[in-house]
C-alpha cells in the first residue's frame, strides 16, 4: 500500500517579522510559534495533531504494528550491576512497564527486591529516574526524577533498609549528577535559578551552582561550593574520590570536548588547585592513588591516552599513550585498567596494570558495544553489559585477573535472530573520505534494490553510533525492510580529528557522508531512492533536514525527531547556545554564512518533497518544539507535490529520555506503518 495523496494542511498564519543578520535580511514568518504557551501555538498543535492523525490512522499496518511491537517489546531487561559496600543494585524492566525500576541484591545473581519504582510515581508513566547516585556504605540512594521528559531534575533520598524516603526534597537541579560525601551525611549536586513563569522553553539556562547539601536540612541551607557569575555558561560536576581524600571538580562550557579540573582537600574551603587551567582538551577523570590522579585525555592526542597527574609535584606521565583506535574508557581497578577503545566503531576491552604495561585482550562475545563497566580500584571485579543490533543487552561479569567474562544473565526473545545478519561496509564521501556503516538485513536478501530500507544517522558532538539492540527494529525487519546505521563525521568513532572534521565550517561533511551512504546502498542493490527512507534525531533531526533540502532525490520518505532545524536561532533557547562549539552562531559573520548555506529551515522552496513525518514533544526543554512547528509550517507551504507532510506533537514529552514504553510503542507504531506505507 502506498499513502494516499495528503489532505490539505492546516492553514498557518504567516507574518512580515525578519531579522537582520551582519547586513542581510531574513524573514521568520513563524517566530510566534516560538510562544509554545500562546492559544494561538496550541491552536497550531492541536490543528497539526488532527491533520497529522487523520493520515495515520487510515493505515492499515498502524495497529498490526502496534500490535506486534508490544509482543516483541515484551521480554525482561536488565541494566549492568553496579556495587556500592556489600550490595548490589541493578535496573529492570519486565518487559512493558514504562519506567525501569531499582532493584538491591545481595549478590550480582540474586533475585533481589524493588527499592524504587517510579512507575508508583505518576498515573501515567511520564515520571522518570534521570539520577541515582549511592552512598558508599550503600545505606542511601540520592535519586532524581523528571516529569514530562524535561531535562529538569528534583533530587530526593532514599534509605535502603526501609525503602522509604527521607524529607530532603533538591528541585531545580539539571545537567547534574550527585556525589556523597564518605560518610553519607550529604552529597554534592548542581543547580540553576528557577525560570520565570512562561519562561520553561524560552529562557537561557545559564549560572549553574555547585553546592553541598547535608541530609536533614532545607535546600535553603545548602552550601554553596561554586559559581562564577562571571562566566554564566560554566557549569560544574562534582567527583569525591573513593579515598574520600579530594573534591575533583570538572568544569565545562557547553558540549565542546574541553573542559578544566580543579581539585582540593574534601572538607577544606579555599581556593581549588587548577590541575587543568585552560580550555584546549578534554580530561575525564578516571580515579586516583593518593595524590596521583588518573586522567583519559585528547589533549595532544586525538584518539586518546591516559596520563597521571600528581597534585603535589604537578608530574605527568603517560600511562597508556595514544594508540591506533579511539580510546573511549578507562575503568581504575584493582591492580590496574580496563581500557575500551573503539575499532571501526565496535568495542574492545584490554587489561593492563598501573603502569599501562602487560596488555591482554579480553575475549568478547563478537562485534558490539560494551556499556557501562562498573568496577571499584580495590576490586578485581567488573560489571558490564554488552550488546549488539541482534543481541539484545545480556550482563557480564568480568574478572579483572584473569580477564574472565562470565554471563550473568542473557534476555530471552521468541524470535529467531538467526534469520538476519550484520554487515560492516564502507562508502566513499565526496571528497573520497571513507564512511563506515552497519547494515543488518535478513541473510538471503536479493540485492535487487527492491527493499525497504532505513538510514539512520546522527553525526555530531562526539558521539559514536555503535552496534546497539533496539527490539522495534526487529519489527521493521520482519517487514521485509533493511537497516542501515552511518558512522558519519561529527561524531566520536575515530576520535577528536573525525569530530572536528563534522563540525562548524565542516559541517557540510556530515551531509555528505550521509548521501554517500545513501547512494552506496543504492549502488550496491540493497534498495533504491523510492524505496530509501532516513530517519534522526536531535542533531540526527537536523541531518534529515539538511538531506531534505539538499538531496529529495535521493530518498522516498523521511522521518526527523525533536530536530534542530532553526540554525540561526538555536542558542537562545535553554540549552541550546552549548552547541555553538560544534555548530557556530549566526552572530558571528563567517558562521552565519555557513549556517545559512544549509538551515533546513531556509533552505525549502517550493518543489515536490517526499512524504515526510516530523516529531516532537511539548516539553522538549532541550530542542525547543518551536523548530519542529516552523519547520512543518514553512515545508507544508513549499510542498508543491501530494505526499504528506506531518508534524506528530506528543504532549507531556520532551526529548525522550524517560519516555514511557506505552508512548514509545505508539510513536514507532506511527512511524513504521508511516515508512513501510510510503516505501511500499
Amino acid at each position: 500500500m502506498a499513502l494516499p495523496p495528503s489532505p490539505t494542511p492546516p492553514a498557518v498564519r504567516r507574518s512580515g517579522h525578519t531579522d537582520t543578520y551582519h547586513g542581510q535580511v531574513v524573514g521568520d514568518p513563524y517566530r510566534w510559534l516560538e510562544d509554545a504557551d500562546s492559544p494561538e501555538t496550541q491552536a497550531f498543535v492541536e490543528a497539526q495533531n488532527a491533520h497529522t492523525r487523520r493520515v495515520l490512522d487510515a493505515l492499515p499496518q498502524r495497529e498490526q504494528m502496534l500490535e506486534r511491537l508490544a509482543e516483541l517489546w515484551d521480554f525482561p531487561r536488565r541494566s549492568a550491576v553496579w556495587q556500592e559496600g556489600e550490595v548490589f543494585f541493578q535496573l529492570r524492566n519486565s518487559g512493558l512497564q514504562d519506567q525501569f525500576v531499582l532493584y538491591v541484591m545481595a549478590s550480582p545473581t540474586d533475585e533481589g527486591r524493588v527499592l524504587l519504582d517510579p512507575n508508583a510515581l505518576s498515573d501515567d508513566g511520564t515520571v522518570s529516574l534521570s539520577g541515582l547516585a549511592v552512598s558508599r556504605d550503600a545505606s542511601r540512594v540520592a535519586y532524581a526524577v523528571s516529569r514530562g521528559g524535561s531535562d529538569w531534575q528534583e533530587w530526593r533520598v532514599r534509605d535502603v533498609a526501609s525503602g522509604l524516603d527521607l524529607p530532603d526534597v533538591l528541585p531545580d537541579s539539571k545537567f547534574s549528577g550527585a556525589s556523597w560525601l564518605p560518610d553519607g551525611r550529604g552529597f554534592y549536586y548542581a543547580r540553576y535559578d528557577r525560570p520565570d513563569d512562561g519562561q520553561r522553553l524560552s529562557g537561557a539556562n545559564l549560572n549553574q551552582r555547585l553546592w553541598l547539601h547535608r541530609l536533614g536540612t532545607g535546600q535553603d541551607a545548602d552550601e554553596l561550593v561554586l559559581e562564577r557569575p562571571d562566566q554564566p555558561e560554566w557549569g560544574f560536576g562534582a567527583a569525591v574520590t573513593d579515598d574520600g581524600q579530594w573534591l575533583v571538580v570538572n568544569v565545562w562550557k557547553g558540549t565542546a570536548r574541553q573542559n578544566l579540573i580543579w581539585v582540593r582537600p574534601l572538607g577544606e574551603g579555599g581556593a581549588f588547585q587548577e590541575v587543568v587551567a585552560e580550555f584546549g582538551a578534554s580530561f575525564q577523570f578516571v580515579g586516583n592513588d593518593g595524590p596521583r590522579l588518573y586522567f583519559l585525555t585528547d589533549q595532544d592526542a586525538p584518539l586518546g591516552r591516559l596520563i597521571s597527574h600528581h597534585l603535589e609535584t604537578g608530574e605527568r606521565q603517560d600511562i597508556v599513550p595514544e594508540g591506533q583506535h579511539r580510546l573511549l574508557g578507562a575503568t581504575l581497578v584493582a591492580g590496574g585498567f580496563v581500557l575500551h577503545t573503539l575499532e571501526d566503531a565496535s568495542s574492545r576491552l584490554t587489561l593492563v596494570d598501573r603502569h599501562g604495561q602487560h596488555a591482554r585482550l579480553v575475549a568478547l562475545p563478537g562485534l558490539g558495544t560494551v556499556d557501562a563497566l562498573n568496577g571499584h580500584p580495590d576490586r578485581h571485579e567488573v560489571f558490564l553489559t554488552f550488546t549488539s543490533y541482534l543481541s539484545p543487552a545480556a550482563g557480564y561479569r568480568l574478572d579483572a585477573v584473569d580477564g574472565t567474562l562470565t554471563p550473568l544473565w542473557t534476555p530471552e526473545l521468541a524470535v529467531n535472530l538467526g534469520d538476519y545478519e550484520v554487515r560492516q561496509e564502507f562508502a566513499a564521501s565526496a571528497d573520497g573520505t571513507r564512511v563506515p556503516l552497519f547494515i543488518v538485513a535478513r541473510r538471503d536478501l536479493p540485492l535487487d534494490g527492491s527493499h525497504p530500507t532505513l538510514l539512520y544517522g546522527y553525526g555530531g558532538f562526539d558521539v559514536s553510533l555503535t552496534p546497539a539492540f533496539d527490539v522495534s527494529r526487529l519489527a521493521w525487519l520482519e517487514a521485509g525492510g533493511v537497516l542501515a546505521v552511518a558512522n558519519l563525521r561529527g561524531g566520536g568513532e575515530y576520535g577528536e580529528r573525525w569530530h572536528q572534521a563534522g563540525t562548524r565550517a565542516n559541517k557540510q561533511n556530515v551531509f555528505d557522508d550521509f548521501a554517500a551512504c545513501a547512494r552506496f546502498l543504492v549502488t550496491r542493490g540493497y534498495t533504491s531512492p523510492p524505496h530509501l527512507g532516513i530517519e534522526g534525531g536531535s542533531n540526527g533531526g537536523l541531518l534529515v533536514g539538511a538531506t531534505l533540502t539538499q538531496h529529495p532525490e535521493l530518498i522516498g520518505a523521511a522521518v526527523a525527531h525533536v530536530g534542530v532545524m532553526d540554525m540561526l536561532r538555536f542558542q537562545h533557547f535553554t540549552i541550546g547556545w552549548a552547541w555553538v562549539s560544534d555548530y557556530g552562531s549566526s552572530d558571528d559573520a563567517q558562521d552565519f554564512d555557513v549556517l545559512r548555506a544549509y538551515s533546513p529551515l531556509h533552505n525549502l522552496s517550493p518543489q515536490a518533497y517526499p512524504p515526510t513525518l516530523l516529531t516532537t514533544g511539548d516539553h522538549d526543554d532541550r530542542v525547543v518544539p518551536a523548530h519542529s512547528y516552523k519547520f512543518a509550517a514553512e515545508m507544508q507551504r513549499a510542498q508543491a507535490g501530494e505526499a504528506p507532510v506531518l508534524l506528530r506533537v506528543q504532549t507531556l514529552a520532551g526529548h525522550g529520555a524517560g519516555k514511557p514504553t506505552r508512548l514509545i510503542l505508539q510513536e514507532k507504531a506511527d512511524v513504521y506503518a508511516f515508512l513501510l506505507a510510503a516505501l511500499g
